[in-house]
């Protein structure tokens, strides 16, 4: 499968600019995405995401949105024919309405905490208008399997072989991991399982307001800071066929983007 990595919505947010990293995979099967970053909509009107734009000061460019870029690439939104989310915060999903025809792959534990039994923070922290054109959404509880030490993995067949939705709840109440073998190398997308690359390598400094970021809007700090701490483990075993990223890290997207095997 072909791996293209995209920015798909830069924030100019306090003290560090950051992106939505989006993985565009192409497959048999047609094209998928994982995650999908700010969308058409969300540039049309800003006040569909909710107040939080405010802090993560989005720039809204219509053209860093997935359906802008695919279109660029030669191919059709109709080809894009599944969506994995990592998790359901407004810089995930604010592109599923621009394809409506995909189907949107998610924990359940996910859909639970955003949809249909939130919490009261949950009710704050999601916002209904990303979800309101009426996506096929199908729910997922990764277990019984394993990938690389992480005990509750579900390889998603009816997309392709070799995508793996990996359940890391911290974050979020369901977030998840997704890896995707390249051929060449697996990646690792990790959503906002961390959000910088010195939370893995244990020298770069993280932004006091990163740090900050993360911490106000965990579900569960411990698991979070567990599921970080395998994380780093991992990346000190420096596997040559696995690359590991996150959603907002942009060194971590421009290393992707240059180290991988499609033409730019």
């Amino acid at each position: 499968m072909k791996v293209h990595h995209l920015n798909c919505g830069t924030m100019d947010s306090p003290g560090a600019a950051i992106v939505c990293h989006v993985l565009l995979v192409e497959t048999d099967g047609g094209l998928v995405l994982v995650d999908s970053g700010f969308g058409l909509r969300d540039c049309a009107d800003p006040s569909r995401i909710g107040v939080t734009r405010h802090l993560l000061r989005p720039r809204f460019d219509p053209e860093e949105t997935a359906a802008r870029q695919i279109r660029r690439m030669g191919f059709e939104i109709a080809d894009v024919r599944h969506i994995v989310t990592t998790h359901f915060d407004i810089d995930h999903i604010g592109g599923l309405a621009d394809f409506p025809d995909a189907r949107i792959h998610v924990t359940a534990a996910e859909v639970a905490g955003a949809m249909t039994s939130p919490d009261r923070v949950e009710r704050f922290r999601y916002r209904p208008a990303q979800w309101a054109h009426g996506p096929d959404i199908v729910t997922h509880d990764p277990d019984g399997e394993s990938w690389r030490g992480f005990p509750a993995a579900k390889e998603l067949d009816e997309i392709a072989p070799g995508i793996v939705l990996i359940s890391l709840p911290g974050h979020s109440r369901g977030h998840a991991c997704v890896a995707v073998d390249a051929g060449h190398r697996w990646v690792l997308h990790c959503g906002d399982a961390f959000y910088y690359r010195g939370t893995l390598d244990g020298h770069t400094p993280v932004p006091l307001s990163i740090r900050v970021s993360e911490a106000m809007v965990a579900h569960d700090s411990k698991k979070l800071r567990e599921n970080q701490a395998r994380l780093a483990e991992l990346h000190e075993r420096r596997d040559p066929d696995l690359l590991i990223v996150s959603a907002h890290d942009p060194t971590l997207l421009a290393q992707a983007v240059a180290t991988s095997d499609v033409a730019r």
